[in-house]
């Protein structure tokens, strides 16, 4: 199940009949309130979340959702037509798995839903890693900074956990976006930045361990 909250009519109504007709099951909702109705009674795998909307707007409900332990793992695509690198931004730095800016094609949405609903699903066969003061469970979606436990959002734990399992291999920003973000996207690799300066502050003492190779991207553990 794919939630869509979009108060525009013409484009929910569009979105959940393309995701309908391609083999997803999707329901559409006109604001916030209606949205949270529907979540106590069946938690989806994606939400559609745009960000101007009548009383609550995207921002506020992303942070609500984040914060509750039911669906602070589902993961979000911002879709929006506030284009600004601040609203990309805060909206990645609130959380978002993704954000599409209107006006976008139907392939490439459908892209980018597919890609994330791929990336949440994935698991590795290793369960838990470990370096130095930090601690990746990936059965139980934990991290540890020493003996603090850290709470990441979906997309901060994959880049963490894609981090440890190539542990010592310096990751190119391209490199990051591609695997984590599932797509090529010329330009954006400002998104990988966001997270990896969110994921260092989370992590705290342990935020040290993530190193910036200049010009390059970014690394864990010593060079091999």
């Amino acid at each position: 199940m794919i939630y869509c909250v979009e108060d525009e009519r013409n484009i929910r109504e569009l979105l959940v009949y393309t995701l309908g007709t391609t083999g997803f099951e999707a329901k559409g909702f006109g604001d916030g309130k209606e949205f949270k109705k529907a979540l106590k009674e069946e938690l989806p795998e994606l939400i559609l979340l745009d960000i101007m909307l009548p009383g609550e707007d995207g921002y506020t409900l992303l942070e609500e959702l984040k914060k509750e332990p039911s669906t602070s793992e589902i993961p979000v695509i911002m879709v929006t037509a506030k284009e600004a690198e601040y609203d990309k931004v805060r909206g990645l730095e609130g959380g978002a798995d993704d954000y599409i800016t209107k006006p976008f094609g139907m392939m490439e949405f459908l892209a980018r839903v597919k890609a994330v609903l791929r990336r949440s699903k994935k698991h590795s066969s290793k369960k838990e890693y470990h370096y130095k003061t930090l601690t990746v469970n990936v059965e139980r979606h934990q991290v540890f900074d020493n003996d603090r436990a850290v709470e990441l959002t979906l997309k901060e734990f994959e880049l963490l956990r894609y981090l440890v399992e190539n542990k010592g291999i310096v990751l190119s920003r391209d490199e990051i976006l591609e695997k984590i973000w599932g797509y090529e996207c010329a330009g954006e690799t400002r998104t990988v930045d966001v997270h990896i300066r969110t994921l260092r502050q989370k992590l705290g003492d342990s935020g040290f361990l993530i190193e910036t190779v200049r010009g390059v991207g970014y690394r864990i553990g010593d060079s091999q």
